[in-house]
């Protein structure tokens, strides 16, 4: 695990803290510890269901957010791909405009 860490706070349901709670006592772990690991798992599936690609593909397309970061949330050759599409996209939308 990277050394370089962030410091968050949110807040969340009692319940759900509360089930964190017990989760890290079965484990002999902390609330952090489970935490962090559900955060990783979710990120990973997220990574891989086409519905959340597709949002992730449309903030880049739409400028939200930068290649490092798509490259961060779908991997380096998804990421690439993307890149590729929205450069078509983008010379297929000048020269329709050119066309105008």
């Amino acid at each position: 695990m990277s050394a370089d860490k962030k410091r968050v706070q949110f807040r969340a349901p009692s319940r759900l803290i509360d089930r964190a709670d017990s989760l890290a006592d079965v484990f002999g772990s902390d609330r952090t510890d489970v935490l962090i690991d559900a955060l990783r798992e979710y990120l990973r599936e997220a990574a891989h269901d086409d519905e959340i690609k597709q949002e992730i593909a449309g903030a880049y397309y739409d400028d939200e957010i930068s290649f490092e970061q798509l490259k961060s949330l779908v991997g380096t050759e998804e990421a690439a791909n993307f890149r590729v599409l929205k450069q078509q996209l983008d010379e297929k939308l000048t020269e329709e405009l050119a066309d105008l």
